[in-house]
């Protein structure tokens, strides 16, 4: 049963989908996937609406839950009927966490299960949910990060389902490690902090304060979360959006207050940053991430934190103990993290096995895709921290007819931050008017 409402603008109707866990045996257990459709409420009764299908970065996070038709959305909503899909695990999609993982039995069957969470499965859904709605016409998908990961998978699997690709900040390697991917991003995220404290030079001080506090003291988040000096460092990750730099140095400057006792971390300081640093909503972004590069008989073998030793320059007991400044890291999972999230604590032994399995299968056929005929678009933000820009051209220049528009008007996040643009020059690539 469908259920349809209102938002100012738009018309909303609640789906739902049963595809197998495992699509190499659809004869054997299900899961629910969850959409959300969207409609422009003057065009409801245009039934011949194109379809547009929205894949949302991550992995591991729910489909965008925005009211009303802002930002990319609204633009969409011109031409398009839109689904927002939670992928499989998140939002209300049979959603995988350390609540539900133990109906699967113990860390070994969790494992197990969740090889099937990757963009493959994904684009399979996609293709079983295509099915139902439009009738098997082919229709566009837009993927965002990791979406854009899925769409060169569905691209490399099943072309035949797409009108158009729109990608945005999510070429992937086709053939990289996950060690290749951490080893260009440190140095990129190290350019991030050195410009983030170009921008706001006290912050360099007020980070050097808050980490030398950490060391000396044993600080745990109204949460449960263990706030490490590694943990501190991970807020870097913010640097990657538009807003980000901007965002931390409101953090910083209100770290401490002074006590009977002397200085501590606020209280302020601390709702935010447990805030900023639990996995509660979106634990499969912890759990799978590194698996998204696996494709070999490689493990990753928690490959974030064994690359992240090759640049000493990390290390903050040795920038304290120095004059260097302490530099944050970006978007890595870490197997400390394990350690200190409660919502992660019980995914551990987990984590370990998937981060050991060499069982990969590959994501991405760079053969079919040198023969594409999809119509292919997208946006490469120029030093994006999060997905390399050399290996997104180096794609690029693999799949036939791609066209890009390179930019470093934005960061990763240009679809939130100038949504309606972004999405008008992309779409206007595709009919060759830009």
């Amino acid at each position: 049963m469908t259920v349809s409402y209102r938002q100012p603008g738009v018309v909303l109707t609640d789906r739902r989908f049963t595809v197998p866990l495992d699509h190499d045996r659809p004869e054997g257990e299900t899961i629910e996937l969850y959409a959300r459709e969207v409609v422009a409420s003057d065009k409801t009764s245009q039934d011949l609406l194109p379809w547009l299908l929205y894949l949302q970065g991550g992995p591991g996070f729910g489909a965008d839950r925005s009211v009303g038709r802002p930002g990319w959305l609204g633009r969409a909503l011109k031409e398009y009927r839109v689904l927002l899909l939670d992928q499989r695990g998140t939002g209300h999609s049979t959603p995988a966490n350390r609540q539900s993982l133990p109906l699967r039995g113990g860390p070994a069957e969790q494992a197990d299960y969740l090889t099937h969470f990757r963009a493959d499965s994904i684009v399979r859904d996609c293709e079983a949910i295509r099915a139902e709605l439009t009738g098997g016409k082919p229709w566009t998908v837009l993927g965002q990060s990791f979406g854009g990961f899925c769409a060169v998978s569905y691209l490399s699997l099943a072309p035949e389902g797409l009108a158009t690709a729109v990608i945005t900040g999510g070429l992937p390697a086709l053939d990289a490690h996950a060690d290749d991917v951490y080893r260009a991003a440190f140095p990129r995220i190290e350019r991030k902090v050195t410009a983030h404290y170009a921008r706001y030079p006290q912050d360099a001080e007020r980070a050097r304060r808050i980490a030398d506090h950490l060391l000396t003291h044993d600080v745990v988040l109204p949460n449960g979360y263990r706030l490490t000096v590694e943990a501190f460092q991970s807020l870097g990750i913010a640097l990657g959006t538009g807003d980000g730099t901007h965002r931390l140095h409101y953090l910083l400057e209100n770290a401490f207050v002074r006590t009977p006792q002397g200085f501590t971390l606020s209280d302020a300081f601390q709702e935010q940053v447990q805030a900023m640093l639990s996995y509660a909503r979106h634990p499969l972004y912890a759990l799978i991430h590194e698996s998204i590069y696996g494709q070999d008989a490689r493990p990753t073998a928690w490959s974030a934190e064994r690359v992240r030793a090759e640049f000493p320059r990390f290390d903050a007991a040795k920038a304290l103990a120095g004059d260097e400044p302490l530099l944050f890291t970006g978007e890595s999972i870490h197997p400390w993290m394990f350690d200190c999230d409660p919502a992660l604590r019980p995914l551990r032994e987990t984590a370990d096995l998937l981060a050991a399995r060499t069982d990969w299968t590959p994501l991405y056929d760079p053969a079919r895709l040198a023969a594409n005929t999809v119509p292919v678009v997208a946006a490469v933000y120029h030093d994006d921290m999060y997905v390399d820009t050399a290996h997104s051209l180096r794609t690029a220049r693999t799949i036939r007819g791609l066209r890009t528009w390179i930019t470093d008007e934005f960061e990763h996040d240009g679809i939130r931050t100038g949504g309606p643009r972004v999405l008008d020059r992309l779409l206007a690539l595709v009919r060759g008017e830009a």
